[in-house]
């Protein structure tokens, strides 16, 4: 039985430690760049664990799923930026899409999944809702490509994101609407971000209906993670990595979550970054052995 590596894009598969620049780059420019030998350990390292992703996937050792809240075509632009593995199946749009690609075709939407969040949504769909949101000028729609057909989403000022998810909270109870909200900051540029989402439906739950989908056991998958979005999935049962970048506050969630359920052996803490973090982990649970790397 193939283990499943299901695993976040961003702080999680990707490495987020820059490669130091060649020591004949310019002075001046090299000074302004993170130094030393840990920066340069760090991101040797996950640069190594990414290219032995990219070897046991190839050679069906480990079979690799993304989950992330990246819209598909942003996933399939850094999967070639990046170097990353290709995988058969990616959950995306935070839930709300399962593709799927059989040998070197395109990716396709999962035709059972689509039908499955039609099921929740009913009537309500995100045009008739996006027509029922009031609008503010700080509150604007993201761009066509980041909605979909079971997610609506907008930009707003960081600062006011709770004032907004509660305002479009109370707005979605008042419709009858069975959507959820969910706001975040975008890590690389600060922007407020609102999601609204089929009830009961994210990262963990995705995966769940993927893995009942697909037939796999719980226990075959290990699943990595480094975010708030993540904790979900870090915690409903499948074994987990939270890798070594992961904040801290998160952490300590997670770990008190696993501790009240008795389920202390379910959750790895890395202490590698990202990529090297997640390698770790699944050397830890026994998916990769230590052989295998070297």
């Amino acid at each position: 039985m193939t283990p499943i590596l299901a695993t976040d894009l961003d702080g999680t598969l990707i490495p987020v430690t820059p490669m130091p620049p060649p020591a004949d780059v310019d002075s001046e420019y090299r000074a302004n760049e993170p130094s030393g030998a840990a920066t340069s350990d760090s991101a040797l390292a996950e640069r190594a664990a990414l290219a032995t992703f990219r070897r046991l996937s190839d050679a069906g050792k480990i079979e690799i799923i993304f989950v992330t809240g990246r819209h598909p075509s942003s996933v399939i632009g850094v999967m070639r930026d990046e170097g990353l593995p290709s995988p058969q199946w990616i959950i995306c749009d935070v839930g709300t899409t399962i593709l799927r690609r059989v040998s070197d075709q395109p990716y396709h939407p999962i035709e059972a999944y689509v039908n499955h969040l039609d099921s929740i949504i009913g009537d309500f769909t995100t045009a008739y809702l996006r027509s029922k949101i009031i609008q503010h000028a700080d509150l604007s729609p993201q761009e066509d490509e980041k909605q979909g057909r079971h997610k609506l989403s907008y930009y707003c000022d960081a600062a006011k994101l709770s004032e907004y998810v509660a305002r479009i909270d109370s707005q979605i109870d008042q419709l009858g609407a069975p959507y959820r909200t969910i706001g975040s900051v975008d890590p690389f540029n600060g922007d407020g971000l609102i999601d609204l989402l089929p009830r009961g439906t994210d990262k963990s739950s995705a995966l769940d209906w993927w893995a009942n989908h697909r037939v796999a056991a719980k226990e075959q998958i290990v699943f990595a993670g480094d975010s708030g979005n993540d904790f979900a999935a870090l915690t409903c049962g499948f074994r987990a990595i939270l890798v070594g970048n992961a904040d801290r506050e998160l952490a300590a969630r997670v770990i008190e979550h696993h501790q009240k359920q008795g389920t202390p052996d379910r959750i790895y803490l890395a202490t590698g970054l990202a990529t090297a973090g997640v390698l770790e982990g699944c050397i830890e649970y026994g998916i990769i052995s230590q052989s295998a790397i070297e």
